[in-house]
């Protein structure tokens, strides 16, 4: 296989919301070069992109896939992302490694939340944009309503650079701005038939034309000297000025397609291979020396860098690592130094990917991408690097989860295996979270939409062959009190030989909010020894850590232990204890005990034609509405509701908004739960309890 020069290649990332056709057009691209000899189909599952069962049996993209091939002497790295926003991680990875973003647009669906966030985060990562409109074969298409859409969401240097003839069924023909030729396409070779744009096609083509060339004048100081003292630009001057304008995004250029019959997608591969982004226009990178200090690596540095930003298991070859070569060239059996988890790493096979199909390598050089095998300590978002140089590239700030489900586990002594798989699904997607939460006695995992919770527990069942459910999780409810209240508690045993006598005065009161619990004895004279005090506390305290209302922890409560009395023979440590615990468990019940629960901050965006109804599903949510603006064309809500409510509230709030709505949540405070949902919660609790008594 031919090596490329950092210049020669282009690393593309295909993003786009969901079922805007990405895998298909990947796929066209990969037609129109030769790569496959033959179109395959999401439905029959035999793309190269999706290539894994649970795409296959989801008919979604779930993981990003790679594909290269040569393009008039380029070799075109592409990256296709899945859309749903549950797999947001595959995308911010794909968009952390490419050069360029292709944002695809369905031509009934217009932009869409997906379209927005993989726009934002590319303009973010300093990469620029080429749009493509897709599926103009669709009936009712309004393509000049797509545009304007595209134009008032993303900036009105949109310039389309083809325009559909025909759009609609049958669409088969496109006009070619930049040659001013229309391109008709008779099969799904990508191969069109050309014939010189006449009367009001090439009107428009002029008119267009036009605009291009003050859109490139205007990227270059010289070049709009030349436009003003000429009034235009040469054709040879344009095409020279056409990289800067798109690396400078001075316009976005738009492609029209039709990916399942291969229309259009040939002159997109000529612009990206023509007047695309190469490594070389982003020569310089942040790391981060040993010490954390941050520096500059370059392209042309001697010493070898690499990123990985996607691990996945393959049943054949195991952990699978995706990686982008930053500078040096890396070859087989060459050792680099991990400095996250500061291991060393030997290089096995290197191999260029089509999907599923691996091409191996000896070598691979700066501003590439491929994958490797075999790693035994490097996980996604990891830096390789030479043991000369050891540096660390700025990882993937990954959203945090909104969703959450406990998982059951149905077989018994299989909690080991649990934790191994969830530590490895981890590793392969960080945007993948999970808490062994010891105070509820539950695993937690937390995703970024319900179809990646599924996606997790499925690989569980299917990778680790374990017997798992997902089930609401439990709430980290707290137990206080609003008044004052006092117990007298006297513990005696007697058993023959030396019995236990312990007894203990106690007054509780409340405490502000998130102060704690504090103990303190203001004992006097010497009804009790003070050496018993921390046997009264430790009491307590296991009667504040196991809860007495609901089996919740005691939180905000001022313990005072002021009188007493003890046996010269019978009283002891453990006495003390006991007293101690059900002291504080008597005056606790006699002090207007409540239950707290957790309440979170939650930031909503929506678009305004769904306002009402997530307004009132908040309402019904026992939501307070705390804030509102406006994000371009974007309502956003700021709200604070109960955890309890936010149960898969990410599942609901797509129902309700088509997709289109999405939300943060943080832990805000405690707050006094209403009477009736406490007293449900505590009755939960005591059959919770029974049933486990019951069990035992």
């Amino acid at each position: 296989m031919k090596t490329y020069q950092p210049e020669e290649i282009r690393n593309v990332a295909i993003v786009g919301h969901a079922s805007c056709g990405k895998t298909m057009l990947t796929e066209s691209m990969l037609m129109c070069a030769g790569v496959i000899n033959r179109l395959g189909s999401i439905q029959s599952g035999s793309t190269v992109s999706d290539y894994h069962d649970e795409e296959h049996e989801r008919l979604i993209s779930i993981h990003t896939s790679l594909a290269h091939f040569d393009w008039k002497g380029k070799k075109l790295n592409i990256l296709d992302t899945p859309g749903y926003m549950d797999f947001i991680s595959e995308t911010l990875g794909a968009l952390r490694v490419a050069d360029m973003a292709v944002e695809v647009i369905h031509a009934n669906h217009g932009v869409s939340i997906g379209t927005e966030q993989t726009w934002k985060t590319a303009t973010e990562n300093g990469i620029p944009k080429i749009i493509v409109i897709n599926a103009l074969d669709k009936e009712n298409v309004d393509f000049d309503g797509v545009v304007a859409q595209a134009k008032s969401q993303f900036g009105d240097r949109i310039l389309p650079l083809t325009f559909p003839v025909n759009p609609g069924p049958g669409f088969n023909k496109i006009l070619d701005v930049l040659n001013k030729e229309v391109y008709t396409y008779n099969d799904v070779s990508g191969k069109p038939q050309v014939s010189p744009a006449e009367g009001a096609l090439k009107e428009k083509a002029d008119s267009l034309h036009q605009q291009l060339l003050e859109f490139v004048a205007e990227s270059d100081d010289a070049l709009l000297e030349k436009f003003f003292a000429e009034g235009t630009l040469s054709e040879e001057d344009m095409r020279k000025g056409l990289h800067t304008a798109l690396m400078k995004q001075a316009f976005i250029p738009l492609f029209v397609t039709t990916a399942e019959t291969n229309i259009g997608v040939n002159r997109l591969l000529d612009f990206i291979a023509e007047y695309g982004a190469t490594p070389m226009d982003r020569p310089k990178y942040k790391a981060f020396d040993q010490n954390g200090n941050e520096i500059e690596i370059s392209i042309t540095d001697p010493e070898p860098v690499l990123y990985v930003f996607k691990t996945v298991t393959e049943p054949q070859f195991g952990d699978m690592s995706y990686f982008r070569v930053y500078c040096g060239k890396i070859e087989v059996g060459m050792d680099l130094f991990n400095p996250d988890t500061k291991t060393t790493e030997r290089m096995g096979q290197i191999y260029a990917l089509n999907g599923k199909t691996r091409i191996s390598l000896n070598m691979m050089g700066p501003g590439d991408i491929g994958a490797t095998v075999k790693l035994r300590n490097t996980h996604t978002g990891n830096t390789l690097c030479s043991p000369k140089r050891i540096v660390t590239l700025p990882k993937v700030v990954y959203p945090k989860p909104n969703i959450h489900a406990a998982i059951k586990l149905n077989s018994k002594g299989e909690e080991d295996k649990l934790a191994q798989g969830l530590g490895s699904l981890h590793n392969e997607d960080p945007a993948f979270q999970y808490t062994v939460d010891a105070e509820l006695h539950q695993t937690v995992i937390s995703a970024q939409g319900s179809l990646h919770l599924e996606v997790v527990a499925e690989r569980l069942r299917k990778r680790y062959k374990l017997d798992v459910e997902l089930v609401e999780p439990r709430v980290r409810y707290r137990e206080t009190i609003k008044a004052k209240a006092e117990a007298k508690y006297r513990h005696k045993k007697q058993t023959g030989g030396a019995g236990q006598f312990a007894e203990v005065w106690m007054r509780i009161e409340p405490k502000p909010r998130d102060t704690g619990v504090e103990f303190t004895q203001s004992l006097v004279g010497q009804n009790v020894d003070r050496v018993f005090v921390p046997s009264v506390e430790k009491g307590v305290m296991r009667a504040c850590q196991e809860g007495i209302l609901a089996g919740y922890r005691v939180v905000d409560v001022k313990i005072d232990f002021y009188d007493g009395k003890m046996h010269p023979v019978d009283s002891n440590d453990i006495s003390f204890q006991i007293a101690g615990y059900f002291a504080f468990r008597e005056a606790f019940l006699n002090a207007r005990p409540c239950l707290l629960e957790p309440i979170y901050n939650v930031e909503i965006r929506v678009p305004e034609d769904c306002m009402g109804k997530v307004m009132g599903d908040l309402s019904s949510r026992r939501g307070k509405i705390i804030g509102m603006d406006s994000e371009g064309n974007m309502q956003v809500i700021k709200a604070q509701v109960p955890a309890k409510e936010l149960y898969r509230y990410s599942s609901t709030l797509r129902s309700l908004t088509g997709g289109r709505g999405y939300h943060k949540e943080e832990f805000s405070h405690y707050e006094e739960m209403p009477k009736e949902l406490e007293q449900k919660v505590i009755e939960e609790a005591k059959a919770r309890k029974e049933k486990a008594q019951a069990e035992k």
